[in-house]
């Protein structure tokens, strides 16, 4: 492919996620990675799902193995900050950002702003502020954006929205979504206390990037920061964006009246519990009635809803339709649907596909770059799915319920929200 035709990209977070999304670029003859952008040089990911190694070198060294084979010269550019490699690499036209979830939000507009076009992994953002923002700056821009909710990409989650909407199970007022995750630190109860050096080759001040400084530690990094509401948040932070995404689709969610999260276990101001239940009420949408949207985590699961058999067994992760007619499981983050009892799913017929179908979440990114249409989980839409799961977020750390006005932006009359609503940032890393 004429080098002119193809899509130049930098890869912002070499931690296992990073190095997922870019095998799947190296599947695209008409994207290329020229350059890895990380503070840590080394991660050693064996005792984690990714297994292996990654890091700046070992994720370089990936790179430049892999496009030897048409291109035996090329090379790879290295860097610690993404504001250097934006100043220096002249030649990228898009970014894809795998970071932490505490830098997303940075990364992304410092992209948009740079005229790149943005690929960030879900959650979009750490707060609420940082969500309306993004979207605002990707707006702005008109960049070719897309969130990392694999799942939207996928036949299976159009199916979901195409029966629902085609009244499979008649007007809908109750979804149930789980996932069997917990945390990562099970047995820490609070922020560490010891202080360990970092390892080598890891410049621990740019990995805190917007956060106040405090020591490292390895329940921190790498992967485990999720437990820790300065860099993550929880089940519902990491999961919510994919296993609450068939919802928000079919059912046109936007802003919910209230939420309400309550911990499983105990709770402390710096960690996130091992699990939680939480409550979503949306009033009516057009012709469609009010909602609640339940989330479970940490290994609870919703009850069983009437008319569907004793025996029928869930998975551990999946989500639940409950409709005037019928009920409908899927699996997490978009899976397959089927209408329960199974005996009623054998006799339905689907429906016409009435949405487009996805070519592929990098390839339709990939086309949205080089003038195609937007991808379908452009930041527009993944700021409000992300504004969703990020609310039950608030609510979870208050333990309470909360009241949501999306025009000032607030939890009515909470004003320990206004912290977690838009976070401080540190000197040097302001979005504004």
């Amino acid at each position: 492919m004429p080098p002119s035709d193809k899509v130049n990209i930098a890869l912002i977070g070499a931690g296992g996620q990073g190095r997922t999304n870019l095998r799947r670029l190296f599947e695209l003859a008409d994207a290329q990675v020229i350059a890895v952008v990380d503070p840590a040089e080394f991660l050693d990911l064996e005792a984690f799902y990714y297994k292996g190694v990654a890091g700046r070198k070992p994720v370089k060294e990936e790179i430049e193995g892999h496009y030897a084979e048409s291109t035996p010269n090329f090379r790879c550019a290295e860097y610690l900050d993404a504001r250097e490699m934006l100043e220096r690499e002249k030649a990228v036209d898009a970014v894809l950002c795998a970071t932490p979830d505490h830098l997303h939000a940075y990364i992304s507009v410092l992209a948009m702003r740079a005229g790149k076009h943005v690929y960030c992994e879900k959650p979009l953002t750490h707060n609420i502020w940082e969500a309306r923002y993004v979207a605002r700056v990707a707006k702005e821009t008109g960049v070719a954006t897309q969130m990392g909710n694999q799942g939207h990409s996928t036949d299976t989650i159009r199916q979901t929205v195409e029966m629902i909407r085609a009244g499979a199970i008649g007007p809908v007022r109750e979804v149930h979504a789980w996932v069997g995750a917990g945390r990562w630190n099970p047995s820490l109860t609070t922020r560490p206390a010891d202080t360990p050096s970092p390892p080598p080759g890891l410049n621990w001040d740019l990995w805190l990037g917007p956060r106040e400084p405090r020591p490292y530690h390895p329940a921190y990094f790498p992967v485990a920061w999720r437990d820790f509401w300065a860099f993550g948040g929880s089940n519902i932070e990491d999961f919510g964006c994919h296993d609450l995404d068939s919802a928000c689709w079919a059912l046109d969610l936007a802003a919910p009246a209230s939420v309400e999260f309550h911990p499983a276990g105990p709770t402390d101001e710096e960690i996130a519990p091992h699990g939680c239940v939480g409550r979503y009420r949306f009033g009516p949408r057009g012709t469609q009635p009010a909602v609640t949207v339940n989330w479970y985590d940490g290994g609870l699961r919703p009850p069983m809803p009437a008319g569907v058999p004793d025996d029928q067994i869930l998975p551990p992760r999946g989500v639940l339709f409950v409709g005037d007619t019928g009920v409908i499981l899927t699996g997490g983050a978009g899976g397959t649907p089927r209408l329960l009892p199974e005996s009623k799913h054998e006799s339905y017929t689907m429906p016409e596909p009435a949405l487009p179908r996805s070519n592929g979440h990098h390839r339709d990114w990939v086309d949205a770059c080089k003038g195609g249409p937007p991808a379908s989980s452009s930041f527009e839409y993944g700021a409000r799915l992300t504004e969703i799961a990020l609310l039950g977020v608030l609510a979870l750390r208050l333990a309470r319920r909360i009241d949501w006005d999306p025009v000032a932006m607030e939890a009515t009359g909470v004003a320990e929200a206004e912290p977690i609503i838009r976070e401080p940032y540190r000197e040097g890393w302001s979005l504004g």
